[in-house]
């Protein structure tokens, strides 16, 4: 089975990312696909197993396996975590509306390690290019003060909310450069201390529910199991209860 077929015809949610989630979008914006993909359960029992990611078959267009898109949201991936907050959902099955229900046992107080990790990569960048050309990519710092923003709310509140709201202006702002980079700089380490402060206090349980994530898994896994493929006569007869021959 071609990766972009199991995009096309497996997917079990979809939705848009990036800056029209967030509500920073602007004329110029494209549009971030994200999905999740269950491949057929058969599949797994060859030698070549399906793939853990597929990028495309469209511009933009990034999508994961079930099982590996649970396994990033349990380690709190931001990226993924995020993915399942979109307030953009284009698509969502009986599966995928099961995945969505699961959205709060994915989240724990380790975001705070996962979120504080990525945005230490990403202000490093920054300053590395402030050396360099005397100023950041004022777009990665905006949404650098947009992860900071969502993290710290996160923790405080034990809910992910990646629509900027209020902050859209002052973001937008910091984009076109009309901030200051040392007024960014107090911006974000002022962002990352409250997010410090809150991981401390946060209402989050402090792992994942993985066994909740896994009954799901296994539960949707086997279920796969049983559909009919008319393509493959001797995986059913295994997943039906038949005999091979012996050769």
């Amino acid at each position: 089975m071609r990766p972009e077929t199991l995009v096309r015809d497996h997917t079990i949610y979809a939705c848009v990312m990036g800056s029209r989630a967030f509500g920073l979008a602007t004329e110029e914006s494209d549009t971030d696909r994200r999905g999740v993909f269950l491949a057929p359960t058969p599949l797994f029992w060859r030698f070549g197993k399906p793939p853990t990611h597929v990028e495309g078959p469209a511009e933009e267009q990034f999508s994961w396996e079930l099982e590996r898109f649970c396994e990033l949201a349990l380690r709190a991936n931001p990226n993924i975590l995020e993915c399942l907050h979109s307030p953009l959902v284009e698509h969502a099955d009986d599966t995928g509306r099961e995945l969505l229900a699961l959205r709060h046992a994915f989240l724990s107080r380790r975001v705070h390690e996962t979120f504080a990790r990525y945005a230490h990569g990403q202000r490093r960048k920054l300053d590395a290019a402030v050396r360099t050309h005397g100023a950041p990519r004022w777009k990665h710092a905006m949404h650098l003060l947009r992860l900071l923003t969502s993290a710290r709310d996160l923790l405080r509140t034990g809910t992910l909310t990646i629509d900027v709201g209020d902050h859209r202006d002052a973001l937008l702002a910091v984009k076109r450069g009309e901030v200051s980079w040392p007024e960014v700089e107090s911006w974000m380490t002022r962002l990352a201390g409250e997010g410090e402060e809150a991981a401390r206090r946060s209402p989050l349980p402090e792992e994942p529910d993985r066994r909740r994530v896994e009954d799901f898994l296994v539960r949707v896994r086997r279920a796969s199991a049983l559909q009919p493929d008319p393509y493959d006569e001797v995986v059913q007869g295994v997943v039906h209860g038949g005999s091979l021959g012996q050769g």
